[in-house]
């Protein structure tokens, strides 16, 4: 941020705030008041929330209709896991650059660019003719997916380092949870009702204009009613000399050299994939191996996605909590924890051949899975402070990738050699753990956090601090100035 000259009032939009702010962080809040929506600060986090839940509604708004569209185009199994990945697989170029953008131009402009975008493609539904058609059509709705790093870097702008980890949490978690909510929507509430008045072939074909209507009225919506950051928008900050210029390349290179950061891209494609992968595969999966309706199967895979209500905020907490006990081995430890136990987890899912077991156990495995999703975005911001935008990002963009991944052995596998390969994969994703060795924090069982670690997360007396989720750390001199470096 520019200094504003003695004697001169500093330019910015809003004089006074609904909630308590620190001057010395830009006028970021300290607190979180759910059920406020006062501008600046609250407002964005709901509309980072919904926005984020709103592009889930689109993404997978085929998902549940899959057996549907399968009867009516006369799709193979490998043809209709080719669509579920090409339907992730748009994502992950989005991913990587929307980091840098959101560093260059704010959240709110392309977030509300990509949901109009995404939901283009997803009216047009009802038009494919082949799985060709079918593949391209989820290609181009996927990019809805990048809206991730946006929801993300919105509520970090917004809030204090103290609070910020809380507000991600539950931004992250409520968007996701868009997941399971548009199962039940989409394949047990709109599709049976849209067959009231027509064919079930119509009613699939019919059905998608709904979320596709929902995602055009958010995106411009929120272009209107939200703001930038505290002090405005990006382009009124620059004007007034209230923000300086951003390289979006030199924070992208920065973030790309870390090693950490693609330790945490593979273990963040072991639970998100592994995510992505259940909101494609669970319905189908369900109505095939237990014979279940179309609505039911939708009904039981929307179990999945409902644990984003909680489990991914418990992640993000219990890893603040090791922190202040053990520092950043302390969050490894998590880190790892979830992602054996969630690979467990699966296998065991695998072996399940009774209905009512195999939805518990979906239910434990999908606790685990959104408790590491919480958990790796608490390492995330300690990587490389001045390019966590960036290394968001990347991250983010592992979770499609796993999701690519997953996909194609599910595609050409049955599903229990998928599921059993999945599970042996993630339990060996959290072995890279022992490698994750970030500057100045001791890593798993090796090393020592230095001086200024220490002090950030235990007092003097050894008693621990009160614990926030997902705290960021002050950036790293050293490595803003590598940065500023590389612009000029």
């Amino acid at each position: 941020m520019t200094e504003v000259q003695s004697g001169q009032a500093e330019i910015k939009k809003y004089q006074t705030y609904a909630l308590n702010v620190d001057p010395l962080q830009d006028d970021k809040a300290t607190e979180i008041k759910l059920c406020n929506f006062s501008r600046p600060h609250m407002r964005a986090f709901h509309c980072s929330w919904f926005c984020f839940f709103t592009a889930f509604f689109i993404w997978f708004a085929i998902a549940p209709l899959m057996p549907e569209i399968k009867i009516t185009l006369g799709l193979d199994k490998q043809q209709i896991w080719t669509s579920n990945i090409c339907s992730v697989a748009g994502t992950i170029f989005m991913r990587f650059v929307n980091g840098p953008i959101c560093d260059k131009y704010g959240a709110r402009i392309p977030m509300g660019v990509i949901l109009v975008g995404a939901s283009i493609p997803c009216a047009l539904t009802g038009l494919v003719t082949n799985a060709t058609n079918l593949s391209v059509l989820r290609f181009f709705i996927g990019l809805g997916g990048s809206t991730f790093v946006m929801c993300q870097y919105w509520t970090s702008r917004m809030f204090t380092k103290e609070v910020v980890g809380t507000a991600n949490a539950l931004v992250g978690g409520w968007g996701n949870l868009g997941g399971g909510v548009t199962q039940l929507i989409m394949g047990s509430v709109l599709f049976p009702l849209f067959k009231l008045g027509m064919s079930a072939e119509m009613a699939w074909r019919t059905v998608c204009i709904v979320p596709a209507f929902v995602g055009v009225a958010v995106g411009l919506t929120i272009l209107k009613i939200s703001d930038d950051a505290p002090k405005g928008n990006y382009g009124e900050m620059k004007k007034n000399g209230t923000m300086a210029e951003v390289s979006a390349a030199a924070s992208f290179r920065a973030g790309a050299m870390n090693f950490n950061t693609w330790l945490l891209f593979v273990q963040y494609a072991c639970c998100f994939g592994v995510e992505l992968t259940m909101n494609n595969a669970a319905a189908l999966y369900f109505r095939e191996k237990f014979l279940l309706t179309t609505e039911t199967a939708a009904a039981i895979a929307s179990l999945f996605g409902w644990m984003n209500l909680f489990a991914r905020g418990v992640g993000g907490f219990i890893s603040d909590k090791a922190n202040a006990r053990m520092g950043m081995r302390g969050r490894l430890w998590w880190q790892t924890i979830c992602l054996v136990c969630e690979g467990i987890m699966v296998l065991i899912f695998a072996h399940s051949n009774s209905l009512g077991a195999a939805i518990v156990l979906m239910v434990i495995f999908s606790s685990f899975v959104q408790a590491a999703e919480g958990s790796s975005y608490g390492i995330v911001p300690y990587v490389n402070p001045p390019a966590t935008g960036s290394i968001a990002g990347i991250v983010g963009a592992g979770g499609n990738t796993g999701a690519v991944a997953f996909g194609l052995g599910f595609r050409q596998l049955p599903y229990y050699d998928a599921f059993i390969l999945m599970g042996s994969c993630i339990i060996a994703s959290g072995v890279l753990s022992l490698f994750i060795c970030i500057k100045g924090h001791a890593g798993l069982v090796t090393g020592q956090d230095s001086e200024e670690a220490i002090a950030a997360w235990k007092k003097l007396g050894g008693s621990a601090p009160a614990a926030t989720t997902l705290q960021v750390p002050e950036p790293d001199e050293d490595a803003a100035a590598e940065i500023e470096e590389d612009k000029a």
